[in-house]
């Protein structure tokens, strides 16, 4: 299974989805683009997408509703409590 997560105009985390290993990619071998192609299938177009790891495989941390998506570190970051 491949998680997703839905990001807003601020790369903020709206939700995750699990999406089935046959419609994140082809042939066995697992992609980013076909599973966001996917997930833009069932919500519009116009959504955001990066795919999470549950396992912290890939971009630091598994995402949640909350987190923030840092583009340039390729990284999830948890919200805080507090400003600072």
């Amino acid at each position: 299974m491949a998680h997703f997560a839905e990001l807003d105009e601020n790369d903020i985390v709206l939700r995750v989805l699990v999406i089935a290993n046959e419609d994140t990619g082809v042939d066995g071998v697992e992609d980013e683009a076909v599973g966001i192609a996917f997930c833009q299938s069932l919500y519009g177009s116009d959504t955001r997408w990066a795919q999470t790891s549950y396992n912290n495989n890939i971009r630091v941390r598994y995402a949640g509703a909350g987190y923030w998506f840092d583009r340039q570190n390729d990284a999830f970051i948890a919200p805080t409590p507090y400003e600072s």
